[in-house]
């Protein structure tokens, strides 16, 4: 019996260094070393089958050579192949066991050449001569099938990392081509505005990052700009970018003006994200209808069938129980994910949140204590009066870079500790460290201690949840909405202080004076930051600091993208109104392109809110007449009329009415937080937006059980 396990040992000690590999770095570059030792020659020969998959990975940005990739990737292949062969057997044993499927049945189903696939019915008492023909099927159909699948889905994966990357890419491409055409307008060399365009790709998002790689090609291996956007033409997944970089090669091999090459380029993407705009909609609208149709119209349809047959004919608490906890959840979630996923490739890149520091002054503490320890050094070891000024001095600083080490460390703390209320704006997600620990306090005290039984106990508890639920989602969604409101404000008096700072710029003021005269004006929501950013400059800081802060403060794509172009003019020329010019007209765009689509899917938004509501209504119907009339039907069902019999309602007594209220209760909260999520994802595009609606909705089905009960 030991014996006949085995292999199943054997393949478990095979799939362990894969399995660590995928999340410990060791073991997966031992697992590396081993396939490229084994297969690194195989796969590095010279054909044409080796160049489409190069092609492949650097479609994907995959971060690995093509000869580690195709080596695990034959590694893994044969590793499938081997312990798909050994599982399939003892996979079909179990399966034959689960069933309750016997040795004389598995033969009189199979041919006679076939019978001794019975023995897998007695597979603990097989010997090896035995079990070697039923790892010699296996191994010739489940193994053939794992290692032809694992290998043709690794390939797969790249082609899908390279599908959505092209996505990304052509979602930023018109930013990217407004930031390159604005710099260029300022005088700065193309080069230069690639590289500069490299190091703000947390802003411009993956365009940027392609771009990225001709930059790399430039300053790593001396290749010339023509060149590298010909490599990069070359390389990308998207087509839109293969154009852009043939062009503008071709428009710097043909000497012709780059400015205005970039300048038909940007407003020919303007209409196109105007057209990407509508059929983007077109999109959302048609996933819009098919989650009406089919996550809440379907289950209502199906529950309700459901209940009728469970209460007239069978039991289908079982059944139902399946659709609400799990079909309806899973459902749901996985709509929201691949929902997300569009709406990440079709919108804004955020930037990331980074910590402003004062590197500067660190650097030249440094450089201080440098020169003062290395100025006046004695060839003899000795030390003069200037080197013991100047170890005193070293001493005092380092002192100060300590004490300033040990600020940092605590500096987030002591700014939560004097701001907790805009820490909680910034960061929606903090208020569950208030919300839930309340809410299971809530809990604790409306729930009895020792519930006699688990129906009961449910009735009982069910409600402190939801309300414990309710808190929790109010919290986030007061926190999340309030810091977009502001975030929104702000992003609607940008294009105006642009224009504004354009026009005082454009007839010969300076950068600095301009800020300083509109900190006077009315500018909306933008006139605290400005006021801000100038009293940044007086404090010593540049405008490039100041402006850097007025990002991180805010946290908008929008404002990251203007900051990042009037920043990078600044530091190429004074002369910024045309960068200024074309920032305030990419965010104009930005905001009526958003305002366009918030306005078509309010009508969606709507339409989630009519469903869910019938979605309550006949739940409702079913609680308070359906149920009700059940019970009374039990009442007089076991003495009938006259001793008839009843027919199909004779085990209408034996119904559990309680369990089917409370699964309704149940199945009204779950579809409450799910649409209500799902609207926020397609109406606003973040499930985040989708908290308050999904607050709503629960009150509306806590509203309604409670009054009906």
């Amino acid at each position: 019996m030991v014996l006949s396990f085995l292999p199943l040992a054997g393949t478990v000690l095979l799939l362990a260094p894969i399995l660590v590999g995928a999340v410990n770095r060791e073991a997966n570059l031992v697992v590396t070393r081993v396939a490229v030792h084994a297969f690194g020659d195989y796969v590095a020969t010279d054909r044409p089958r080796t160049h489409r998959q190069r092609d492949r990975l650097r479609a994907a940005h995959i971060g690995v050579t093509h000869r580690s990739y195709a080596s695990k990737t034959i590694l893994y292949a044969a590793v499938a192949g081997v312990s798909g062969s050994v599982l399939g057997v003892y996979l079909a044993a179990g399966t034959l066991a689960l069933l309750r499927i016997g040795g004389d049945a598995v033969r009189a189903a199979l041919p006679a050449v076939l019978s001794f696939l019975a023995d897998l019915t007695r597979l603990g008492e097989l010997g090896v001569r035995e079990l070697f023909p039923l790892l010699f099927v296996s191994s010739a159909t489940v193994g053939v099938g794992s290692a032809l699948a694992v290998y043709l889905l690794r390939w797969e994966i790249l082609d899908q990392r390279a599908h959505a990357r092209a996505s990304q890419i052509e979602a930023t491409l018109p930013r990217t081509v407004a930031f390159v055409y604005a710099l260029s307008r300022s005088g700065m060399a193309l080069p230069a505005v690639l590289e500069t365009l490299s190091r703000n790709e947390d802003v411009y998002g993956e365009a940027a990052r392609e771009l990225g790689v001709a930059v790399r090609d430039m300053n790593t291996f001396g290749t010339d700009v023509l060149t590298a956007l010909e490599r990069t033409a070359d390389r990308t997944p998207s087509q839109n970018m293969a154009e852009f970089g043939e062009n503008l090669a071709s428009v710097l091999g043909s000497g012709r003006e780059v400015s205005a090459f970039l300048h038909d380029q940007y407003e020919r993407y303007q209409e196109e994200a105007e057209s990407q705009q509508e059929q983007y909609l077109e999109l959302i609208s048609a996933f819009a209808e098919a989650y009406v149709t089919v996550l809440v119209a379907g289950p209502l349809f199906f529950i309700t069938i459901l209940v009728v047959i469970g209460i007239v004919l069978s039991d289908t608490l079982p059944l139902l129980r399946a659709v609400v906890y799990l079909a309806i959840p899973l459902a749901s979630f996985g709509f929201v994910v691949y929902i997300d996923s569009i709406t990440r490739s079709s919108g804004d890149t955020i930037a990331p949140d980074q910590p402003v520091d004062d590197a500067r002054v660190l650097a030249v503490a440094a450089s201080n204590v440098a020169g003062l320890g290395g100025s006046d050094a004695r060839a003899d070891g000795g030390v003069t009066a200037g080197d013991a000024d100047a170890a005193v001095e070293g001493d005092r600083w380092a002192a100060s870079r300590e004490r300033l080490a040990v600020y940092d460390r605590i500096e987030a703390v002591l700014d939560a500790a004097s701001r907790p209320a805009g820490l909680l704006l910034e960061r929606p997600g903090l208020t569950a460290v208030f919300t839930i620990p309340v809410g299971v306090c809530w809990v604790w005290m409306r729930t009895p201690s020792i519930p006699l039984s688990l129906g009961p106990f449910a009735r009982v508890v069910d409600s402190p949840v939801i309300e414990a639920t309710l808190l929790v989602l109010a919290g986030y969604g007061i926190a999340y909405e309030v810091e977009k409101r502001r975030i929104r404000g702000i992003e609607r008096a940008v294009p105006d202080f642009l224009d504004r700072m354009a026009s005082i710029n454009d007839a010969g003021v300076s950068v600095v004076e301009s800020l300083r005269r509109l900190t006077g004006s009315d500018l909306g929501k933008v006139t605290p930051e400005v006021q801000r950013v100038w009293r940044d400059v007086q404090w010593g800081a540049t405008v490039t600091t100041a402006l850097d802060r007025f990002r991180q403060r805010v946290r908008s794509p929008m404002v990251s993208r203007a900051v990042a172009l009037t920043t990078n003019a600044v530091d190429a020329s004074g002369d910024v109104a045309p960068v200024l010019a074309i920032a305030a007209d990419e965010a104009r765009s930005t905001r009526q392109l958003r305002r366009e689509r918030r306005q078509v899917m309010v009508t969606y938004l709507l339409v989630i809110y009519v469903s869910f509501a019938v979605f309550i209504g006949i739940i409702g119907a079913l609680t308070v007449a359906f149920i009700p009339a059940v019970e009374g039907a039990q009442l007089s069902a076991p003495g009938g009329v006259g001793g008839v019999s009843t027919g199909v309602f004779e085990g209408i007594g034996n119904v559990d009415t309680g369990s089917y209220v409370v699964l309704f209760y149940h199945a009204a909260a779950i579809q409450a937080i799910a649409s209500g999520l799902i609207a926020g994802q397609l109406g606003e595009g973040s499930v985040s937006d989708g908290v308050k609606h999904a607050t709503v909705m629960l009150l509306l089905a806590y509203l309604t059980f409670v009054i009906v009960g």
